[in-house]
């Protein structure tokens, strides 16, 4: 493919982690003239930006079953007056008692750690803002309340004479605009299109039963459950949080899960576990799993079955990047979109600690955006794709679990850290390399967050990994012995 020679101006799309990851290792090469981000929020912080409750008319955009990519861009569910003028508010995920799955030590940027003095799993308000802190030298960069609806490649001669337009509307004077730029790295995240699976007689019963299902995106509080028989679809982070938190309060809670060995499950005497769903039965507000046991009388359904990679900014292009919501096409290493790989992408991957990997993911852009880094041949780039989707299939293209988001951080590291110096201008911004204590850390935390909810409300007290009993010097004594003494 080449190196890139003339890309002096660049587009980011989203204000989030991974945006503001992105515009932080641009500026670091001192290559580009103009580096903007767009964020639709009024603040920066993305899914961080908490929303409060939803309301049931803007929940009833939710179609059910959901299993296809948004085909418009996401619309303001209310506005608030702040400082004197309007903003749109989008809703967020984030739920009233949310705190991070991940240790703090862990999901941290490389140069900037979270305060000694919060819990080693933050809630999302110190979350939220640790990011506008990590914003405050990149501030005259981001164009908030400005939500992008259409990109389009205008194409000159060859890779390198390309342009992207980008249509947007001022969310605060409601005016549309177009600006063009050499490159985009979409960084908008995949956490807002809710995915709700297919399952015979859902269309029937949502039809009967309105606002029974709804889907994790849009839970806030477990208040509402109260003396309630409650089903939750799916044990993941999310399904087994909301779960937790439900149960203090219904009658009964269901936690319908496939049919695998789980490790995150509660202790809670009030939660049953139950296989798949085989079928919902309107009549008696009814579901039967696929071994036969049925629950009748649910009063609420919540779905903690992910989200959809939707992109409806982007259905422009001649080779698409989403149809159907599993994942990505048309993508190299889970960033490069190989067809004109003057568009990027951040953060696609799953079941990673997403902070470290954006950043991992942006020195590489950064480092070929500037023409420091060549990417391979086209050719091998759609190699790379098609090897990786026969071993893993569609659904399971982006998941990269332990050990895997360990050794692609370190890989891109390797790539990024391999660049060409240029004395003009530097080297650019170093990104994480994650030794053997951090991969140590990584595959404890599964337990480590298990211990945690064990301690109940004092979890919060907790300010580092000791404080559970995970101590990497002492494994790594222990270890050492174990291979003198021998088998």
């Amino acid at each position: 493919m080449g190196s890139f020679t003339n890309i002096k101006s660049v587009a980011v799309i989203g204000a989030g982690p991974a945006g503001l990851a992105a515009v932080k290792y641009l500026k670091a090469e001192n290559c580009f003239d103009s580096i903007v981000a767009f964020e639709q929020r009024h603040e920066v912080g993305g899914v961080w930006n908490f929303t409060g409750n939803v309301s049931k008319q803007h929940q009833s955009d939710l179609t059910i079953p959901r299993t296809k990519p948004a085909g418009s861009v996401e619309r303001a569910v209310s506005t608030r007056k702040q400082t004197g003028s309007i903003t749109q508010v989008f809703p967020s995920p984030i739920y009233d008692a949310l705190e991070t799955n991940i240790p703090h030590t862990l999901m941290n940027y490389t140069d900037k750690p979270f305060p000694t003095d919060c819990p080693l799993f933050p809630p999302f308000d110190t979350v939220k803002r640790y990011l506008e802190e990590y914003a405050g030298d990149i501030r005259s960069h981001l164009k908030l309340g400005t939500q992008i609806e259409r990109v389009r490649l205008i194409t000159g001669a060859g890779v390198q004479n390309t342009k992207w337009t980008l249509r947007y509307i001022d969310l605060t004077s409601g005016t549309s605009c177009e600006e063009s730029f050499d490159a985009v790295v979409c960084a908008s995240g995949h956490y807002s299109d809710p995915f709700i699976p297919d399952i015979p007689g859902i269309s029937e019963f949502d039809a009967n039963h309105p606002g029974v299902i709804s889907h994790s995106k849009y839970y806030r509080s477990p208040r509402p459950y109260a003396n309630k028989k409650v089903v939750i679809v799916g044990n993941s982070a999310s399904g087994v949080d909301i779960s937790r938190q439900i149960s203090t309060f219904a009658a009964h809670v269901i936690v319908s899960e496939k049919e695998k060995p789980k490790t995150l499950h509660s202790d809670s005497e009030s939660i049953t576990y139950r296989p798949e769903i085989a079928e919902f039965i309107a009549d008696s507000r009814t579901i039967r799993f696929v071994n036969g046991d049925a629950e009748t009388e649910v009063d609420h359904i919540v779905f903690c079955t992910g989200y959809q990679y939707s992109f409806p900014f982007l259905k422009d292009l001649e080779e698409p990047v989403a149809t159907t919501g599993e994942r990505t096409s048309n993508v190299y290493q889970h960033i490069f979109y190989h067809p004109q790989p003057t568009l990027a992408f951040l953060t696609l991957p799953q079941r990673i600690v997403p902070f470290p990997v954006a950043e991992a993911q942006a020195a590489y852009v950064a480092r070929v955006f500037s023409g420091r880094l060549a990417l391979p041949t086209l050719a091998e780039m759609k190699t790379w794709e098609h090897d990786v989707l026969q071993a893993k299939g569609s659904k399971g293209f982006h998941n990269l679990g332990f050990p895997e988001d360990v050794d692609y951080i370190n890989a891109l590291y390797s790539i990024s850290m391999s660049a060409r110096n240029c004395e003009t201008r530097g080297e650019g911004k170093t990104p994480p390399f994650w030794d053997e204590e951090k991969r140590w850390t990584r595959q404890q935390f599964p337990m480590i967050k298990q211990a945690a909810l064990k301690l109940g409300e004092s979890r919060r007290d907790v300010r580092c990994l000791r404080d559970l009993g995970f101590d990497f010097e002492a494994w790594k004594r222990e270890e050492h012995l174990k291979q003198k003494v021998g088998p």
